[in-house]
């Protein structure tokens, strides 16, 4: 079976994607909690904790020493935190990129060997405030826009891989959880996409058909898009 690299796999997104593609492919589960990726591998076929610290440079470089050959790279790591640009510190900006861009780039330099020798895909699970930003997000939809333009460079730098961003709307995950925290505002999951549906979306873009390169995949919530709708309707 071809093999995929999924990063932020302990929970949320990232699970959802292991378990959604868990029939398909021999699975290498990316993670800073050992423990949590390997309860994820526990209920998967053919999975492996890949613990590793993605901002450690020496770390990710060891971690990735022996991987010859990869056919699927999804990324799905990343950090959130909400707050107006007056309280945005140097230090957010800089650990925000670290994980949102930096490790991004740096894990996918690291492997564009095994990818090409695969002719394989790349999957960069962004997030709807990297298609439009709004007041109170500022660090975060500045880093999932410069992983937005990070795509596109890749795809045009690599043409034999396959390159999707996918942009998914509000998520019922323990991080959406903190952000509504942030925002001062309630937790309603309900009204947000489950993780298992942003995992189909990267499971289609790691599957399509040859002859098809999806290159953008936009999922919102039913829910939170009539309401949208139903308000600009007055």
């Amino acid at each position: 079976m071809p093999t995929a690299l999924i990063t932020g796999a302990s929970r949320g997104i990232g699970a959802a994607v292991a378990r959604a593609l868990a029939s398909t492919h021999t699975l290498l589960l990316g993670g800073r909690d050992a423990d949590a990726l390997a309860a994820v591998a526990a209920d998967l076929p053919d999975a492996t904790p890949w613990p590793v610290e993605l901002t450690d440079a020496d770390a990710l470089a060891a971690a990735v020493a022996g991987i010859d050959r990869l056919d699927l790279l999804v990324h799905s790591a990343g950090v959130a935190r909400v707050g107006p640009l007056s309280e945005a510190s140097a230090d957010l900006w800089r650990s925000t990129y670290e994980v949102n861009v930096v490790a991004v780039a740096e894990l996918t330099r690291l492997l564009l060997p095994a990818l090409r020798a695969a002719g394989g895909r790349v999957v960069l699970v962004n997030s709807g405030a990297g298609r439009a930003a709004h007041a109170g997000w500022g660090p975060y939809a500045a880093s999932k826009f410069a992983l937005r333009a990070y795509a596109d460079v890749l795809r045009e730098e690599e043409p034999a891989l396959r390159v999707t961003t996918v942009f998914p709307g509000r998520t019922a995950t323990d991080m959406q959880k903190t952000v509504r925290a942030d925002e001062g505002g309630a937790y309603e999951p309900d009204r947000y996409l489950r993780p298992e549906s942003v995992a189909e979306a990267v499971r289609y873009a790691a599957l399509a058909p040859d002859d098809a390169h999806l290159t953008e995949v936009v999922v919102r919530s039913a829910a939170d898009y009539c309401n949208e709708v139903m308000e600009r309707a007055g």
